[in-house]
């Protein structure tokens, strides 16, 4: 059988409270809202998070040596997806320079990885 308590205003609480002798501790900002079970709240982050979930992230990471080769490879590494542009941190001025020419057929190969097909575009950045 469900609970259908019903909800008083905070003008009704304050009231009551005044009435009582209790303080009302509660802000007349906070916003009350139902309770939710543990299980659902945390299932929403582990998806909002990709815990324990493949991410496009990690799949580049992954297969970054035959992405862009083992020489540029070792000095630099895919940081994060920002608004479907892949943040790449380039250690070596040469090697940013040699994924910059080489970025279109970057984006190509990534783009065929599972989970990466929104990935538009390369942001090289020293690192």
């Amino acid at each position: 059988m469900p609970d259908h308590r019903h909800q008083f205003s905070k003008l009704a609480e304050e009231l009551v409270g005044e009435l009582r002798g209790l303080p009302f501790a509660e802000s007349r900002r906070t916003v009350k809202r139902p309770t939710q079970p543990l299980a659902t709240v945390v299932e929403q982050l582990m998806v909002k998070h990709q815990i324990g979930r493949p991410s496009a992230e990690q799949t580049i990471r992954d297969r970054w040596v035959e992405l862009v080769g083992a020489a540029n490879a070792a000095y630099s590494h895919a940081a994060s997806i920002e608004r479907n542009r892949l943040v790449v941190l380039a250690a070596h001025s040469v090697v940013r320079n040699e994924l910059f020419l080489h970025r279109d057929q970057i984006v190509q190969r990534i783009r065929q990885l599972p989970g990466c097909e929104t990935i538009k575009s390369l942001n090289l950045r020293a690192g």
